[in-house]
């Protein structure tokens, strides 16, 4: 429970880092939120909490493809201004492709990798 609470913990600094510093300097905050941070201490924690070198191999490699079928998000943010879209659409509509990306994650991960 310690080290759950820990994880927590970690997870909620960065994030409130990166929110804070959104307004100060988006374009560093934008940087530090795309870093893989997350995933690097997911990883860490992962193999800490199971022992289980194969499977944290495996989730390193899912993490692999699933980074840039994620920015499928981010995709209708870049006709806002175009398609005179507001911001909730755009939110919505990347919602959507990340739907979309998930299942094509999927698909990946059990037939082309295996």
């Amino acid at each position: 429970m310690m080290f759950t609470a820990f994880k927590i913990g970690i997870a909620a600094v960065i994030i409130a880092f990166a929110s804070w510093l959104s307004g100060k300097k988006p374009e560093l905050a934008g940087f530090v939120t795309a870093l893989p941070l997350v995933s690097i201490m997911a990883i860490a924690f992962s193999y800490i909490q199971y022992q289980d070198a194969a499977t944290t191999a495996q989730y390193a490699r899912s993490i692999i493809f699933a980074v840039p079928i994620s920015w499928l998000f981010f995709l209708p943010f870049f006709f806002i201004e175009k398609w005179d879209l507001n911001f909730w659409i755009s939110y919505a509509v990347g919602l959507a492709l990340l739907v979309a990306g998930y299942f094509l994650h999927q698909y990946i991960m059990k037939n082309i990798i295996g």
